[in-house]
């Protein structure tokens, strides 16, 4: 049966893939769109900025759907804004979120199952640091996430939340999974605070497009949140060494601390799946309510990896404009050794 789908931000790592997806399985696919970007084939655009009222009401006053999927809800106040367009309708919202609501908390213990987003968060940092910046984000999404439990519950409205961690997959404007590829590619070491010895969890946004037909096309699930992941956890430096597989290329990894980088004149751009702001959560509830089956790193990764590499024109990650000064670390931390 052919469904009305809405998806808000319908372009990119993830929004594309999902809109494809929904159009592949057969369903009447709506992407809410700036129009800076092309939509999926098969899927009819509807303009308007996700902040503004007014461009709201405009794209979707008196459209029903079936469902909802999205993308964009960052805090409550843009839940409230898409759900009190008028004549706006639909029988339930899929709402895209974060594992960041774990790491906001006071204590943090991974894998993370879904009930830790009930923890109390931790103080506000200080503001204009990185640190703040997740914060917000964290905070923001769990804000999303209470806001969507409220106005479904008044309006009869179905509700699920899906929580990801970093999402691997083509056309990922982040560039972090690619950051690590051009050091590998520049025959370079590759500098790792802490020494890679991290565990890391991540999703394949070809994972998340399935989960997401296969959820808009059964019955909603019995809980309200669920974590999306792959089922395995390598540590960073395996999973670089997988990477470096992939190139043909032998990993050069050097550990060293986050003081000496700073020292260096580096930052949290050195190495983007190092220090605290990784999720890692557990997918095990979404397995065993609807079946989810993340796919392995090991199947993904390559796939990954080669359509990052096939970009006509990819653009470098920002952390490598500095590679010059990581160059420079490195000779010292390996002449230091020599002494």
């Amino acid at each position: 049966m052919s469904l009305r789908v809405l998806v808000t931000g319908g372009a990119g790592l993830l929004g594309g893939p999902a809109a494809r997806a929904l159009v592949h399985a057969g369903h009447d696919v709506s992407v809410l769109t700036r129009g800076r970007r092309p939509v999926p084939a098969g899927a009819f655009a509807r303009e308007a900025d996700r902040a503004d009222v007014e461009s709201l009401a405009a794209a979707l006053s008196g459209q029903v759907f079936d469902a909802v999927v999205d993308l964009l809800a960052f805090d409550a106040a843009d839940v409230h804004r898409l759900l009190s367009v008028p004549g706006f309708r639909t029988n339930r919202v899929i709402m895209i979120s974060t594992g960041q609501v774990y790491l906001v908390a006071a204590e943090c213990r991974p894998p993370f199952i879904e009930s830790d987003a009930e923890r109390p968060p931790r103080p506000e940092p200080p503001r204009g640091t990185r640190e703040h910046d997740n914060w917000v984000y964290g905070v923001g999404k769990r804000e999303a996430e209470s806001a969507l439990r409220e106005r479904a519950g008044a309006l009869g409205i179905a509700a699920t939340v899906l929580r990801l961690p970093v999402v691997q997959g083509a056309d990922d404007g982040s560039r972090r999974l690619w950051a690590y590829v051009q050091r590998v590619l520049d025959g370079g070491p590759i500098l790792l605070p802490g020494g890679g010895g991290n565990p890391v969890r991540f999703v394949w946004t070809d994972d998340v497009a399935r989960a997401l037909v296969t959820l808009v096309q059964q019955p909603p699930p019995p809980a309200f949140a669920y974590n999306l992941a792959q089922p395995d956890e390598p540590t960073l430096s395996a999973l670089l060494t997988s990477v470096a597989d992939v190139l043909g290329a032998a990993p050069r990894l050097l550990e060293c601390t986050w003081e000496q980088a700073g020292a260096a004149g580096l930052d949290h751009t050195l190495s983007p799946y190092s220090g605290p702001w990784c999720s890692r959560p557990d997918p095990a509830l979404a397995t065993r309510d609807w079946g989810f089956a993340g796919t392995p790193s090991a199947e993904w990764l390559p796939r990954v990896v080669r359509a990052q590499l096939a970009e006509p024109a990819p653009q470098p990650h920002p952390g490598y404009t500095r590679r010059d000064r990581e160059r420079a670390l490195c000779a010292a931390l390996e002449g230091g050794r020599g002494d």
